[in-house]
């Protein structure tokens, strides 16, 4: 049975907008720790200045808000941990570089970027791992200095122990085993003297007490890496699990050319956060329960044994259903915000709400909701040329015919539909699509008897007038 005291973590870097990979990872993390009453942190891994940005942090700030991922712990949110942005925390890493230089667990490195990649290949070549192969972890005292002397800037490795193999028990995946060999010495510090992902990513977790490590596949072999420093260090080891990666339909990397977009692409495009959050929920994690939750029954029913460890494919179609399953679930407040003032200016104010309840099965995204305001309410209707073949098809008599009843009958669909029927000799598809072609200008959408209801019986006449003249 897992322990309340959970701390989970979403540590991103600061190099780009969201997209749904890391933000199913942040997703993962906030669930087990509410399901678990406990905390959930945001850590700001911004040590690459060069590629990290305000505009970009302020981003992700705004997209995990936005999908109602929020943090106990974090920036914003005064913790006993922080600093929370790894660019005021270099403090902490060099005392930690010290500590492993004064136990000889570390080494300055002066072997060049050209030289490494040499070396790399040739092992490649021959069917070995890539490993450093202590170079200049063999340099004596004064041939260290001497290259110091001489202005060179040696980055630091960390000094692999003389343990045969690594074992830790994944969350997602079961017992791992790397041997220690394999590893290789690995740098720690950059020769700019800016701490390494994996080194500063693991002080932090120790030092912030993250009990549990969510993350992607693709960070398996930085694991038995980050234990050997923690352990080293005497520091707390988290646990890890890590998640398979998210592809496209043809098992590459999720990218744009499989629709993917970013967290903020999605928001401006009119997806709801409760369409977002279902869909990634289940990407890659089973629910028994098929139905829409929120985010605490997402949490209830998370569970560790539930992640898969096959990649997981992305489905534009299945985040077209959670988006509707999402406006099904909406209030009409949440709706009107989401529809926007376009959609409002394009509606009478009485026939607001109504409207709303009429095309909310038949739409996906704002712009498609602006398309049955500008159908159903505006002046020049446009008619798809189908609708034009089935109002050909269907006479001026029948249009005719249609006025009549109209005009005696009003938009009392059931009584209108009655005399039309009886008059023209006309049922089913004859009888239906050539009125839903006069009202919408399209053979599908909402229920007919409803969109009488809503358009009114001047609007109903003026539409097929139109018809009869065409």
């Amino acid at each position: 049975m897992m322990k309340t005291a959970v701390k989970t973590r979403f540590a991103p870097s600061p190099s780009g907008l969201l997209h749904l990979g890391n933000m199913r990872t942040a997703l993962f993390n906030a669930l087990l720790a509410r399901r678990t009453q406990g905390l959930f942190l945001l850590r700001i891994e911004d040590t690459d200045q060069e590629r990290s940005t305000e505009d970009y942090i302020e981003a992700l700030l705004k997209d995990l808000c936005w999908l109602g991922l929020e943090w106990q712990e974090g920036p914003g949110i005064k913790g006993e941990f922080s600093p929370y942005r790894q660019s005021q925390r270099d403090a902490i890493y060099q005392d930690y570089f010290q500590q492993l230089e004064a136990k000889g667990l570390a080494y300055p490195c002066f072997c060049s970027q050209e030289e490494l990649e040499r070396i790399r290949k040739q092992q490649l070549a021959a069917g070995q791992p890539p490993r450093y192969l202590g170079t200049c972890a063999r340099l004596t005292f004064e041939e260290v200095e001497n290259k110091l002397a001489g202005g060179l800037k040696p980055a630091l490795r960390f000094r692999i122990p003389s343990i045969a193999v690594v074992e830790f028990e994944d969350l997602v995946r079961g017992s791992q085993h790397f041997t220690a060999r394999d590893i290789g010495d690995f740098i720690i510090r950059r020769a700019d003297e800016t701490p390494a992902f994996f080194f500063s990513n693991a002080i932090d977790d120790a030092l912030m007490g993250i009990t549990h490590v969510l993350r992607g596949e693709d960070h398996l072999t930085n694991t038995p890496r980050q234990i050997l420093l923690l352990q080293s260090l005497g520091l707390p080891v988290p646990c890890y699990g890590h998640i398979a990666m998210i592809v496209g339909s043809d098992g590459t990397p999720l990218s744009k050319r499989h629709g993917s977009r970013s967290i903020s692409e999605l928001r401006e495009a009119g997806y709801l956060p409760s369409a977002i959050y279902n869909y990634l929920a289940r990407l890659g994690h089973h629910y028994e329960n098929t139905s829409f939750l929120d985010l605490d029954g997402l949490a209830a029913q998370f569970n560790l044994d539930r992640l898969g460890k096959a990649p997981a494919r992305f489905d534009s179609q299945q985040l077209y259903y959670w988006q509707r399953e999402a406006l099904a679930h909406s209030d009409f407040e949440t709706l009107r915000q989401w529809l926007g003032s376009a959609v409002a200016d394009q509606v009478p104010t009485d026939k607001y709400l109504e409207f709303i309840e009429i095309i909310r099965p038949n739409v996906v995204l704002p712009e498609d909701a602006l398309r049955w305001a500008e159908a159903l309410f505006g002046e020049n209707l446009a008619f798809k040329d189908e609708a034009l073949g089935v109002i050909s098809q269907a006479g001026s008599d029948f249009f005719a015919a249609a006025l009549a009843a109209v005009g005696h009958h009003g938009v009392d669909f059931k009584v209108v539909i009655t005399q039309l029927k009886q008059t023209t000799n006309a049922k089913g598809k004859s009888l239906f699509l050539p009125l839903r072609a006069a009202l919408t200008g399209n053979l599908d959408g909402p229920e007919l008897a409803l969109l009488f209801s809503l358009m009114g019986v001047t609007r109903v006449r003026q539409r097929l007038q139109r018809c009869l003249d065409l």
